[in-house]
């Protein structure tokens, strides 16, 4: 079972849901997993199409040799599609076998360390580590590190403010011994800056073709413009001019990679005035010309074998 992340502006109706999430199975019937969960998969290995994360959750399954090693061919035939591969706890078991990992740092959950040391001698196992990145290779040390491994690919994506966002829903009232809550402070609702971006952080990346400016949002958050201003500002520690530019950088980056689509048509989709300003923030952001990075994405396209011994850089 694989569960494929493709980026999805469209898919933001709770929170900030930044992805598209499809469960893939071996077959098209439903299955129970060795939480108790029954899933019904939304496609196959056979029928995937293109992903952009792979995500390859623990399990007992994983550790027959049969699963493995299919899901492991299955893996090595279309990492060169994808943009990066994640192996949670002991879904690592399904990436191992494919030998993308030799040579390279990895974590697993500290039951199965020792295993995966002796079975795949050539990986550089650390059990102690909460979360690994090797290249574009993510290993997390179980289902709790999974989250904050979730806040890790955000901020990777769409930056650390919206990663704080989204980090806001895990967060939960400490608890005594006992098992109660404990409150140092009585609870204050619909009066914290945080709850009226809540709604807007959102929208924001639904609609970075249109007007961003600071009093256009401050209008939909329904504040004065010196008061958003300030306010955002204290809740991300950036400006919302910042904001706005780091987001529509992003996800520039991101269509970049998406073949058949011009410089200009990028710009204009996330909202930038013209080609000159797009080339100034891009550069801004991440030190390179978007032609530049263009051509690199380019040429380690054509570099990249196909014969079935697949080469990922570090």
């Amino acid at each position: 079972m694989f569960l494929q992340l493709r980026l999805s502006m469209a898919v933001m109706e709770i929170g900030i849901s930044c992805y598209q999430i499809s469960t893939i199975g071996f077959t098209s019937e439903y299955f129970r997993a060795e939480s108790g969960i029954t899933f019904w998969p939304d496609s196959t290995l056979e029928a995937a199409s293109e992903l952009d994360t792979i995500v390859i959750p623990g399990g007992d399954g994983l550790r027959r040799s049969l699963v493995s090693e299919t899901i492991a061919e299955w893996v090595l035939a279309h990492v060169n599609e994808s943009r990066r591969v994640v192996a949670i706890g002991g879904g690592i078991y399904g990436v191992a076998p494919s030998g993308l990992l030799d040579g390279r740092e990895v974590t697993t959950h500290w039951r199965y360390a020792n295993d995966v040391a002796r079975c795949f001698s050539n990986l550089r196992v650390d059990p102690r580590r909460h979360l690994v990145k090797d290249g574009a290779f993510y290993t997390s040390s179980g289902a709790s590190a999974a989250i904050d491994l979730s806040l890790a690919l955000i901020e990777e994506d769409y930056g650390r403010h919206v990663s704080s966002v989204v980090a806001q829903e895990f967060v939960s009232a400490p608890t005594n011994g006992n098992g109660q809550h404990k409150l140092s402070s009585p609870l204050v609702f619909d009066s914290q800056p945080a709850d009226r971006f809540a709604e807007l952080i959102p929208w924001i990346m639904r609609n970075l073709h249109e007007d961003l400016s600071v009093n256009a949002l401050a209008r939909r958050a329904c504040m004065s413009s010196s008061h958003f201003n300030r306010a955002f500002k204290s809740v991300f520690g950036s400006t919302p001019a910042e904001f706005v530019e780091t987001l529509r950088v992003n996800e520039a980056r991101r269509r970049l990679s998406v073949p058949k689509r011009t410089l200009d048509t990028i710009a204009a989709s996330v909202g930038f005035s013209d080609r000159d300003a797009f080339r100034r923030a891009f550069e801004r952001r991440l030190g390179a010309k978007p032609r530049n990075y263009l051509n690199n994405l380019e040429a380690v396209s054509v570099a990249t074998p196909t014969n079935g011994k697949v080469a990922v850089g570090s």
